[in-house]
């Protein structure tokens, strides 16, 4: 089977009647989990969130998104694709790290004044 692009993974991953393989599932884990990273990266950053506690609601909203999509949304039995911890480390950390790198560029944004050119 020829790899399928990162469009064509989130394609399928909104599909209900995807017959996955292993990769293909893994992959569209990954691609959602950085949409996931973004949008709370924007929104956390927007309405200042700060702190652990915003680090730990993340995680927990990440991981709870995850979970709901691979045994609601698709039904899928995990252990044909690692079990859970399989399904929940694939691409955490990188989405973590889009997350932070959004969160922290929006909350100095929003938290800096604007630097005066004029001399």
């Amino acid at each position: 089977m020829t790899e399928a692009g990162p469009l064509q993974v989130l394609r399928m991953a909104f599909d209900k009647n995807t017959d996955w393989d292993k990769d293909e599932f893994l992959d569209s884990v990954y691609w959602i989990r950085q949409i996931v990273a973004v949008v709370f990266g924007i929104l956390w950053g927007v309405i200042k969130f700060k702190g652990l506690l915003g680090i730990l609601v993340y995680i927990i909203i990440n991981l709870g998104i995850i979970f709901l999509y691979y045994t609601s949304y698709h039904e899928v039995d995990e252990e044909e694709y690692g079990g859970h911890g399989e399904l929940a480390k694939e691409g955490l950390l990188t989405s973590f790290s889009l997350f932070l790198v959004f969160w922290i560029i929006l909350y100095t944004l929003y938290m800096q004044p604007l630097v005066s050119l004029s001399t």
